[in-house]
């Protein structure tokens, strides 16, 4: 005779589960495949009423029927969020679109920048990525901006070597106009050293973005400095700033002085916030070329904390958000640099 298993020496058998058994504390396992299987249907039924609604939107009211008319009328959120979708797209649209004033509104605009030039007591000018496109250096948000391309599905090209990029005449213009006693102070975005080589004294440049260029010793007190003719940042990255070199006088690792989205910046140089903000605190002009401002980094500097107007002037080639007290120059930096204005008296 076959012994019977201990199990069944106790009195006890094993449970078998049941399908269709009630979990514990929640539905049996049929009830939540029937709510899965409604929680579907109710979501592409939502999705085919949006594409119903969609294909009338597109259509001219004239020619929707009245049983169009009438899901319209029943799908007023739906209508709501397409409506929303599509502003939202073409103002994408129109903000990647290169635009230029005709000649004779461009004309009277850039004799009233030069006015404003001359008549201000302290002028301050923010740069972005669009003054050093002549130079062959991508920018972000342009028509073969990085960003764009990026948003497009495209590829991005390595870019040429831009330790070999030279300063555009925009770069040499505001240059001249520190030399002129006429801009007291430049902030820019940029990384890529074109002010510093075309002459702007570290003293009235704020690089807050950090300097591709410039790697420094943190150990060293103060800060000891490295400029260098090559990119530091090839071996760098987000939250990864030691550059492979060391300091000739502790020996300590040398970090590249870039401050990346989501990051800090806290080193003094070269991005001289200090200096940056008292500008700010000072200027009663600003001065805006080649950026459309979507990078708020710098926003606090454009509100001193005081009630005094402080005028601004933007010149960029794609349409900008309006801003108050703003003069918005459109047109396309060429090659060389030149707003085509006879104004000055002086050669860059």
């Amino acid at each position: 005779m076959r012994p019977r298993s201990c199990q069944a020496r106790r009195g006890g058998s094993r449970k078998r589960a049941v399908p269709g058994a009630m979990a514990a504390g929640g539905l049996s396992r049929s009830e939540r495949k029937a709510a899965e299987r409604v929680r579907r249907l109710r979501e592409e039924q939502q999705r085919e009423r949006l594409r119903q609604v969609s294909r009338i939107l597109r259509k001219a009211a004239a020619e929707r029927s009245a049983e169009e008319g009438r899901l319209l009328a029943e799908s007023e959120d739906l209508v709501t969020e397409l409506q929303g979708r599509s502003r939202r797209r073409e103002g994408l649209k129109r903000r990647q679109e290169e635009v230029c004033d005709d000649p004779e509104e461009l004309r009277k605009k850039v004799q009233e920048l030069a006015s404003a030039v001359r008549n201000a007591r302290y002028l301050v000018v923010y740069t972005g990525a669009g003054i050093s496109t002549a130079a062959s250096i991508p920018d972000y948000r342009g028509p073969n901006g990085v960003w764009t391309l990026l948003q497009k599905g495209r590829s991005v090209s390595r870019a040429a070597d831009l330790s070999e990029a030279e300063p555009t005449l925009t770069h040499m213009s505001i240059t001249r106009l520190h030399e002129q006693k006429l801009v007291q102070h430049v902030v820019s975005q940029n990384c890529d050293g074109l002010h510093l080589r075309s002459g702007l004294p570290r003293t009235a440049i704020s690089e807050l973005h950090g300097n591709m260029y410039i790697e420094v010793c943190t150990s060293c007190i103060p800060n000891r400095e490295y400029v260098r003719v090559f990119d530091v940042t090839e071996r760098t990255a987000l939250h990864r700033h030691q550059t492979g070199r060391t300091c000739h006088k502790c020996g300590a690792q040398l970090r590249d002085t870039i401050v990346h989205f989501g990051e800090r910046g806290t080193l003094g140089q070269p991005l001289n916030w200090e200096a940056a903000t008292e500008a700010a605190s000072k200027a009663d002009t600003i001065l805006c070329l080649g950026s459309s401002l979507k990078v708020r980094a710098d926003d606090t500097m454009s509100s001193p904390g005081s009630s005094k107007e402080v005028s601004s002037t933007l010149v960029h080639d794609q349409a900008p958000q309006p801003a108050a007290q703003a003069l918005h120059c459109e047109l396309t930096v060429d090659s060389k640099g030149r707003l085509g204005c006879p104004e000055a008296s002086w050669e860059v």
